[in-house]
């Protein structure tokens, strides 16, 4: 059986031991009604992984003791979904949830020209992706950025391949999953309106190739999520 496993962003491979937190504490005390003598495993999220036992199960504040501690390297894959936000919310969360389940390295939300929705909830967004990580077992918590236009974004971009997705019909379009895909690639996702031509021709000034996800036209969380697919599993 695996032990519960909960995020802890302080946690120092020095320290012997480690206080929880009042909503962690509460989960393993009163939801739990772990005792003391039982053991947890804690991350901070970059790769560090604690296995500990309980000492004082305080309902506020339980204290443990470290009896291991390791280091998960991080994946091979370093790949990167920057994607609009969107109209409706529970769908952007949907899809945060399912590309850190996957191991998407990095989130970035977009704010581009036809992007509906400008308002973007950091906090919730960031206990989405802690979630997500815990749920599927990782120590390397994906990376969510402050939402960015595409001209920041261009800027910035350092991955080894580079990826635009987009509705406009052209004949250089190549399928995502036949594509010269490495490890450390990001796929650019538009909004429910699609990229302009501006911002579709910006990205490709800037050596991103156009791409296409298959022969249907597909939400935008579809679409991301169908990217994050095909990159982690190639």
């Amino acid at each position: 059986m695996n032990l519960p496993f909960f995020y802890l962003p302080e946690l120092n491979a020095n320290d012997a031991y480690f206080v929880l937190n009042e909503d962690t504490s509460k989960h393993v005390v009163q939801v739990l009604r772990m005792q003391n003598g039982e053991f947890i495993k804690l991350t901070n999220g970059k790769g560090l992984l604690v296995t500990a036992s309980i000492v004082d199960n305080h309902k506020k504040h339980c204290k443990v003791q470290k009896t291991e501690a390791l280091v998960v390297p991080p994946s091979s894959k370093q790949n990167v979904i920057a994607i609009s936000l969107l109209k409706n919310p529970s769908r952007l969360e949907w899809f945060l949830e399912k590309a850190a389940e996957l191991g998407i390295r990095q989130i970035i939300p977009l704010k581009c020209k036809r992007t509906e929705k400008q308002h973007f909830r950091t906090e919730r967004m960031q206990g989405i992706l802690i979630s997500a990580m815990l749920q599927s077992q990782q120590c390397n918590l994906c990376i969510l950025s402050e939402p960015m236009t595409i001209e920041m974004l261009m800027k910035s971009c350092h991955s080894k391949n580079k990826f635009i997705a987009h509705c406009e019909a052209t004949e250089d379009k190549v399928f995502l999953s036949d594509g010269d895909v490495h490890d450390n690639d990001i796929v650019l996702i538009g909004p429910e309106g699609d990229f302009t031509n501006d911002e579709i021709n910006l990205a490709l000034d800037h050596g991103f190739v156009p791409i296409s996800l298959g022969d249907t036209r597909l939400r935008t969380e579809t679409a991301a999520m169908t990217a994050a697919v095909l990159l982690q599993m190639s």
